[in-house]
């Protein structure tokens, strides 16, 4: 994928791997990602290996690392690249167990400029900003631009900014930030996940287009 255009598709909680699958291959068939956060769906460990096993099959052989929202002990048992933390609570912990194995770590719900940089000073790969709360609620645009600013002009952990709508990914990119995340925006899209993938990604070029 062009430098200027690196993606995060953000996966919403859908039980059905299947439904799950064509969203997110409608929007993988107009652009590749960087990565695909999945939250993990299932009544018990066999259902979740097997929901996240499905979603891996397809993203995986186009190059979308495939990070599981929490369930760090179910990394390795999926074949994922690592896990993708709504809350650095136990990051220690998390740790301990993937970065042996050179899985990727990444941090949400970060509420203070302070968490984040304790977060990047652990050793995350990626900090997040902007996605959305456990609620379903999302952030101000401005509070989430203000810090994806400041992140990505004084800081060498990368920052994943998240949008929240299709019109956020143009101000997101043009801040430096490394990654873009779409969730609903793309995969529950009225339009399709096809049409708003390419919105998206003529978005992110065009934020990311230097001035002639």
């Amino acid at each position: 994928m062009a430098e200027d255009a690196r993606l995060v598709l953000f996966a919403p909680k859908e039980a059905d791997a299947e439904r799950l699958c064509a969203a997110l291959q409608s929007a993988l068939d107009v652009s590749p990602v960087d990565a695909v956060v999945l939250p993990v769906m299932g009544e018990d460990d066999r259902a979740r290996i097997n929901h996240a096993k499905t979603i891996a099959a397809l993203v995986q052989p186009r190059g979308a690392a495939l990070l599981l929202v929490d369930a760090y002990e179910l990394v390795a048992r999926v074949g994922a690249d690592g896990v993708h933390l709504s809350t650095s609570a136990n990051l220690s912990e998390v740790m301990a167990v993937l970065k042996p194995m050179d899985r990727i770590i990444g941090v949400g719900g970060l509420k203070a400029r302070h968490d984040a940089m304790e977060v990047a000073e652990a050793g995350t790969d990626y900090v997040m900003f902007g996605e959305p709360r456990a609620d379903g609620s999302i952030l101000l645009s401005s509070a989430v631009l203000e810090r994806v600013e400041w992140w990505a002009e004084l800081f060498q952990t990368p920052c994943v900014a998240f949008a929240s709508d299709l019109e956020m990914a143009t101000p997101l990119a043009e801040t430096g930030a490394e990654f873009v995340a779409f969730g609903a925006a793309v995969l529950d899209a009225p339009e399709g996940p096809a049409e708003a993938m390419r919105q998206a990604v003529e978005r992110v070029k065009a934020a990311r287009r230097p001035e002639r």
